[in-house]
């Protein structure tokens, strides 16, 4: 019985050591199916449906490539300024947003290879959490790397196949870099491109939106097979919920403007 005991007690170890590397703080939650950044979920806005190249979702806001006809993406990139979140007027509780560049989420579905930075208040604490995710698999959070609000951060996502790529973010400020190497067995279709604050989940809902302030993606870039474009030709997209927009999205030849409203 001793010896059963025993026996289990180091198959169980044995597991956990063999969980994949980068598991801290929010991953634990996250695995478990509580974190989840999910493709574009788009509504139906006939009150502005006459504004040219914008659409509006319940989850993302920024700016994203459909189906560039220059060829399939297979990087995105983007660097941006951390923003000090905090609770919308009247709010109270925990509020969090995330930016991310990603590959794939809008006319494909499917799968995104994509990688961020949460930004989090929970009363008068502020969190930060890198991460990366080959949906529809969970986000797994990088360790060895922090930050603090004005840091600069950059984000890569590259593909090196529609199965296989590498998430890289670099903080800027403080020389810190981290890298993760990925493998899915669920293809990209290397359609989209985008540069996204998103509403992520938790639970299967949404949390609740941080007021993140204005996020800008500057030297921001997405790489084809038939060359590099800027997102300045890129779809708008803003947050809507409960009939009330939330952001205010903006594009140029090199920069993507997130601002929360």
């Amino acid at each position: 019985m001793f010896a059963a005991s025993l026996l289990a007690s180091v198959l169980l170890a044995t597991t956990a050591l063999a969980r994949p590397s980068g598991i801290a703080g929010r991953l634990a939650r996250r695995r478990t199916g509580t974190h989840l950044s999910k493709p574009v979920q788009l509504i139906e806005h006939a009150a502005t449906s006459n504004v040219s190249n914008v659409e509006y979702s319940s989850n993302w806001a920024g700016a994203v490539y459909d189906s560039y006809p220059s060829g399939s993406f297979t990087a995105v990139t983007g660097t941006f300024t951390v923003p000090t979140p905090s609770a919308p007027s009247g709010g109270s509780g925990s509020y969090s947003a995330s930016a991310w560049v990603g590959i794939d989420g809008d006319t494909c579905d499917t799968a995104i290879l994509q990688t961020g930075v949460d930004f989090t208040i929970d009363g008068g604490s502020v969190s930060y959490d890198a991460w990366y995710e080959w949906y529809p698999d969970y986000a797994y959070d990088f360790s060895g790397i922090s930050f603090s609000a004005g840091d600069t951060v950059k984000l890569t996502v590259t593909a090196s196949s529609t199965t296989s790529g590498t998430a890289v973010i670099e903080n800027q400020s403080t020389g810190q870099t981290v890298t993760q190497d990925i493998t899915s067995s669920s293809a990209l279709c290397e359609e989209n491109a985008e540069w996204i604050v998103e509403d992520y989940e938790e639970n299967g809902s949404l949390v609740p939106l941080a007021d993140f302030g204005t996020v800008t993606f500057t030297s921001a870039s997405a790489t084809t097979t038939s060359g590099s474009v800027g997102p300045d030709d890129a779809t708008l997209i803003d947050i809507e919920q409960s009939n009330k927009v939330l952001t205010s999205a903006s594009v140029s030849s090199n920069e993507v403007t997130v601002k929360y409203v």
